[in-house]
């Protein structure tokens, strides 16, 4: 039954060539004195809004004779009832013809340029006798599908007997339905016989659901005997009118079902014929959905029927498509259906995009949306479709500043003017952000395309800090870690917010750590916020392009909090992600040189409180006996652990300054230019006398002589000494805290032995 069914569609549909980029309807019927309107279209290039348009007749011959062109021609048989529209924003030209006549029917052509060069579409018209009474029989029209009610007149002698109905077929005519309650199987809940009341001379017939075979003469009869009264009917089933839909290859296109609202509470259903056998559902309203259009169609209820948009086209889409109305939401004979055909432009100006983009846990996706250049002031945004009532797709982000609330901090909208594309990026991904999106614009809504978007198992390329701190009035810098791949993008750093990712200034700081291979290829571009405000907390994006194509991004959220009281001065975040703020490593080395002195202080301090070892200090107060005691307690303890530290300090200072005598070989010139007296200050401050205990002619002679002296500076001027192993800073701050101690210790025993003479 359902193979008869499809294959009597086809015959009523028969397959459309698609070879031709013009298109129109093949089949276009009407009745006398009527008109008709038919449509043709066009790839919109600006060549073809410029060339000619035409309609025209074929003859026997395969010669096809202009009745009337774009360019102003009209033929005498067409003088004052047609007209060609010509509708290049579109790409379509329209043909009105009125006063229709039989001898309109026939074959025709519409087509571009000259009608001899093939770039056309043939168009079949056929004019059908109007109904109404023809020579004793009513002639009654109605759609497949659809409703009929025929009247059958009597006399006031037959009132009171029995009424019939019967279809002829050859010689005989089949019972249809009579007073007495009998339906015919064939037409079994379809036909319902109506007697109105004793005052009427008619009764009528309904038949629901009009099939094909339908068609045919009737015969209505009331009484049986030789005065009953007969009246014929013939009843015509219409061709569904077949619309044309002319879509582009990558966009959309809009089925606008209208069954009308007796159907409204019946399973509609939206199918594709692909064979003679089957209409396969794309989606019904009782859940069904085709997965090759998964993601593709959205859904909408309207009082007479539902409208059904398709986006992102492809070649095979196109076809004829069935609407219609069947409590099991799949196509069925005697149900009404409404039918399109859909032509695929492969000649389209719609750029090609990507179908499925795919993105890591934690990482990112940009996708770029294209729409109609002429739409610069749209309104353009991206929604995520959802598979709820026929198709669900709420907006997440738009360019006028709307951004969803979960999707705050992660997703972003460029727009790009010029190049007819903008671009919508999301970061942070999760496992729930797979699913099918789509670009939408306000404008032209033929441009409307969708984008699979797969969560796949990896690590993200771009490496930042979890968390980030900082305090109010500080410097914080922020480090992002590009591997090699990305080494000829350009990279960059932004601030997010509602209306897109503000660009900011960065610094490239070379090859990064983060990565085992290639580390000269891999870059450490940092972000520097000085003086941090409350204004300064958000969410920042650091990401790469290359031109005007986005790539992957990361996100960090730097939280601004109050400046804690002895809190560090600058805080640098230069770590791998997961690990926290990293303090300045300069604030250890600071600390190492503070406590050289710190240790002299305390020692200079017990030195000058207790004197020295042997007790020879200035005496105490007499007048206060409880401080002197203090003061002879304080030195018993103080005095001997000060000898201790002075003990020690010398015999490291002996065992180093031994050590790199033998080690390195250090000259005296040197050792006097490494280590300079002004690092002590004065020296005379600590009990010591320039050249004490020495004449200048015995100092010249521990130096070899004034002669071997100025000899010995020219050699160094003239010879290139030997390079000598450089010492590191670690190892000149000690030589220089042991000197220290070593002098420390020459004036604390000079101190002892009481002051020198001048």
């Amino acid at each position: 039954m359902s193979r008869l069914f499809f294959a009597c569609l086809l015959a009523v549909f028969p397959v459309v060539s698609m070879k031709s980029p013009i298109f129109g309807p093949q089949e276009v019927s009407s009745v006398e004195g009527s008109s008709v309107s038919i449509k043709c279209y066009y790839p919109a290039t600006s060549v073809n809004r410029h060339t000619r348009k035409y309609w025209c007749r074929q003859g026997a011959r395969g010669r096809c004779t202009t009745l009337i062109s774009s360019e102003g021609y009209v033929s005498k048989d067409y003088e004052g009832r047609a007209n060609l529209t010509n509708f290049p924003e579109s790409g379509t030209f329209v043909m009105n013809i009125g006063h229709l006549t039989r001898n309109d029917s026939g074959l025709y052509k519409c087509g571009l340029g000259i009608s001899s060069r093939g770039l056309s579409f043939d168009v079949s018209l056929e004019v059908s006798q109007a109904p109404g009474q023809i020579n004793g029989v009513h002639v009654y029209t109605a759609e497949l599908g659809r409703k009929v009610t025929i009247n059958c007149p009597f006399s006031a002698v037959n009132s009171e007997k029995k009424k019939s109905m019967c279809k002829k077929t050859g010689q005989s005519c089949v019972l249809v339905t009579d007073s007495t309650g009998y339906v015919s199987p064939s037409y079994s809940n379809r036909v319902h016989l109506n007697i109105q009341g004793t005052n009427e001379l008619a009764f009528s017939v309904d038949i629901n659901h009009i099939q094909l075979n339908d068609a045919g003469m009737y015969v209505c009869q009331a009484g049986d005997d030789a005065n009953a009264d007969k009246s014929n009917a013939d009843l015509q089933v219409l061709k569904p009118k077949r619309e044309l839909i002319y879509g582009d290859l990558r966009g959309s296109v809009t089925f606008d079902c209208a069954l009308g609202p007796e159907k409204a509470n019946v399973a509609q259903f939206l199918c594709q014929v692909k064979n003679a056998e089957a209409c396969s559902v794309i989606f019904n309203t009782l859940g069904k959905k085709a997965q090759d259009f998964e993601g593709r169609i959205l859904f909408t209820i309207k009082d007479d029927g539902f409208r059904v948009l398709v986006t992102s086209l492809r070649k095979e889409d196109a076809g004829l498509y069935l609407c219609g109305a069947n409590p099991d939401g799949e196509p069925q004979e005697g149900w009404p259906t409404q039918a399109w055909q859909l032509f695929v432009n492969e000649e389209t100006m719609i750029p090609p995009s990507q179908p499925v983009v795919k993105g890591v846990v934690g990482g990112s996706v940009a996708v770029s949306c294209a729409y109609n250049p002429k739409d610069t002031d749209s309104l353009k945004y991206w929604c995520r479709w959802e598979d709820t009532q026929g198709g669900h797709c709420p907006q997440l982000v738009q360019s006028k500043g709307l951004v969803k609330e979960q999707y705050k901090g992660r997703l972003a909208l460029y727009e790009e003017p010029g190049n007819g594309t903008y671009t919508v990026i999301l970061n942070q991904l999760t496992t729930q952000d797979a699913g099918f999106y789509w670009c939408v614009t306000s404008g032209d809504t033929r441009w409307m395309s969708t984008v699979e978007l797969k969560v796949v198992e990896g690590e993200p390329s771009l490496k930042v800090p979890k968390n980030v701190k900082a305090s109010l009035g500080e410097t914080l810098k922020i480090s992002c870690h590009f591997p090699c791949k990305f080494y000829s993008y350009e990279k960059y750093w932004c601030k997010w917010s509602n209306k897109g990712c503000r660009t900011l200034p960065s610094q490239d700081e070379g090859p990064s750590q983060a990565f085992v291979n290639c580390d000269q290829k891999s870059q450490v571009v940092s972000l520097s916020l000085t003086s941090v405000t409350s204004e300064d907390e958000g969410w920042y994006w650091c990401g790469v392009k290359e031109g005007h194509k986005y790539g992957e991004t990361v996100a960090v959220y730097v939280a601004v909090e109050k400046r804690v009281k002895g809190s560090q001065d600058t805080s640098r975040v230069n770590a791998a992600p997961g690990e926290e703020a990293i303090e300045p490593r300069a604030r250890e080395t600071e600390n190492k040189v503070i406590q050289g002195p710190s240790l002299f202080a305390e020692e200079r301090a017990v030195k000058d409180v207790g004197g020295p070892a042997g007790g020879s200090g200035a005496p105490a107060d007499p007048g206060s006996s409880a401080g002197q005691g203090g003061s002879s307690k304080a030195l018993l303890t103080l005095v001997p652990l000060a000898l201790v530290l002075a003990a020690g300090a010398v015999a490291i200072a002996v065992v180093r300054a031994r050590h790199r005598k033998n080690v390195d070989r250090i000259s005296i010139r040197s050792y006097r230019t490494d280590i300079s007296m002004s690092d002590f200050e004065n020296s005379r401050d600590f009990g010591a006398h320039d050249n004490m205990g020495a004449s200048p002619d015995t100092q010249e002679t521990t130096l070899g002589g004034k002669d071997e002296f100025a000899n010995t500076t020219e050699d160094a001027v003239e010879k290139e000494e030997p390079k000598k192993a450089k010492r590191s800073s670690k190892e000149e701050a000690d030589m220089a805290f042991t000197t220290y101690l070593l002098q420390t210790n020459n004036m604390a025993a000079a101190t002892q032995n009481g002051p020198r003479e001048a």
